[in-house]
């Protein structure tokens, strides 16, 4: 079948034609062909990759411990911080750690909070910030008076497994890991209560689950690391230069900086994290056109030096194609959308409804093959991550499959002038914080 299209398009044309072809074959298969390109480099890591971490755990003895400052910048998080400090403070089963807050202009009671908790746990320290600038500039200020070789971003709202930290020291302390930048956690979703709690469970297993092993096996590289739950090499971190102060997400751009730098980025399946998600679609959409915005202005800062240097950075040209290839798709998606909606419009205004009825069943043949391919990466996902402990929210996939694929374009699409206006100099860091829930059940 593959021969035969193949001859079609060489017996049809110049070989402009054939490139155009090919080209627009690629974009209305692409959700296809990405759906089975992460199946199977999930597989490959679980059955193909021989130096996978979480299969050497070594439990690391009190004096040998690293110094580790897990850092929590804060802003307006008086619902969230009092139960987060006292979780980190009295949870996790490693001894040389301390827990610095970098208050970042909050004008509620958390830094009154704080304050308060200072004076029961000695290893909390506090910078308070006195203007807003957002999370990386609060970052990057906490960077230079952390006293660990190893800092962890936790989020207000995140909570990691007790043994986090001791996993999390087993990425770094051996001689093949020196190049390591950082180690990003896997995410678990706290808040199930409702319907978009729970298709967001089945979402990050698929990103995490299935994407992130993707590119781990391939060759090392990272597209993101979870802003939320991430160790860094303080090290590495001050060699790029820190964050990006200028840029919607600071996760994204950092992870960039060090696979350009030439640095490792690691995914950490075996160490859990739970954190709150959006439960409106309001704020659900909210912080996906950031996320959008933020993986555009890194392939717009970045795409002259896979243009000028190929040579150079070929290890992670895998990552540069295929962010090309979303980025393109998502306005192709938009446009052919508008168009298809305006010529079904037409047929149906002029009583062809043949052709209404010829679209609609290509179209129904399409979607037929984006949900079974997503059906095999989610499958893949479910069962692989967390030995398969999520399975039972699989029912949740059609929605995650419908609603959140077409959000994703739709997201790059309304964002792609502000990542432009971001990299002119207009770009600004400044949060501000989601609306809260306590995390205690």
């Amino acid at each position: 079948m593959v021969n035969t299209i193949f001859n079609e398009m060489l017996s049809s044309g110049s070989i402009w034609d054939i490139v155009e072809r090919i080209i627009l074959l690629i974009l209305c298969l692409y959700p296809v062909i990405g759906a089975m390109f992460w199946f199977f480099g999930s597989l490959s890591y679980r059955w193909l990759k021989t130096n996978r971490k979480e299969v050497n755990f070594k439990f690391i003895p009190v004096p040998k411990q690293p110094m580790i400052t897990i850092m929590i910048p804060a802003h307006n998080e008086e619902v969230m911080i009092e139960e987060t400090i006292h979780y980190l403070s009295t949870q996790l089963n490693y001894y040389n750690y301390e827990i610095l807050v970098m208050d970042d202009g909050s004008t509620d009671d958390t830094n009154k909070i704080l304050r308060r908790l200072q004076m029961e746990y000695h290893n909390l320290r506090i910078i308070r910030v006195i203007k807003n600038k957002g999370k990386a500039h609060a970052f990057n200020i906490g960077m230079y008076f952390a006293k660990g070789e190893y800092i962890l971003s936790n989020d207000a709202d995140t909570l990691p497994e007790p043994n986090a930290l001791m996993k999390y020291m087993n990425y770094f302390i051996n001689a093949e890991d020196v190049n390591t930048a950082a180690v990003t956690a896997n995410m678990d979703v706290q808040n199930r209560t409702k319907i978009l709690g729970k298709s967001q469970t089945v979402e990050f297993s698929s990103i995490v689950g299935v994407i992130k092993r993707s590119q781990t096996a391939i060759n090392d590289s990272m597209y993101s690391y979870s802003g939320a739950n991430t160790m860094y090499s303080k090290q590495f971190l001050i060699d790029v230069g820190g964050f990006r102060q200028d840029r919607a997400t600071e996760d994204i751009s950092i992870a960039w900086d060090h696979l350009l730098f030439g640095v490792t980025p690691r995914f950490a399946p075996d160490i859990i994290f739970h954190m709150n998600v959006p439960e409106t679609l309001g704020e659900l959409y909210k912080q996906r056109k950031r996320w959008a915005q933020g993986g555009t202005e890194v392939w717009l800062t970045n795409a002259h030096l896979f243009l000028l240097h190929p040579i150079k950075y070929r290890y992670v040209i895998s990552m540069f194609i295929d962010t090309t290839f979303s980025i393109v798709w998502s306005f192709f998606l938009f446009i052919t959308s508008v168009i298809f909606i305006l010529l079904m419009l037409y047929f149906l205004f002029t009583s062809n409804f043949e052709r209404i009825w010829h679209g609609l069943a290509m179209s129904f043949i399409f979607v037929t093959f984006e949900l079974f391919s997503g059906f095999l990466q989610l499958l893949a996902a479910l069962l692989l991550d967390q030995s398969a402990a999520k399975f039972k929210y699989f029912l949740f996939a059609p929605l995650y499959m419908m609603f959140f694929w077409m959000v994703n374009p739709l997201t790059i699409v309304t964002t792609f002038i502000p990542a432009i206006k971001s990299l002119l100099g207009m770009g600004e860091g400044t949060w501000v914080s989601p609306t809260r829930k306590s995390l205690k059940k």
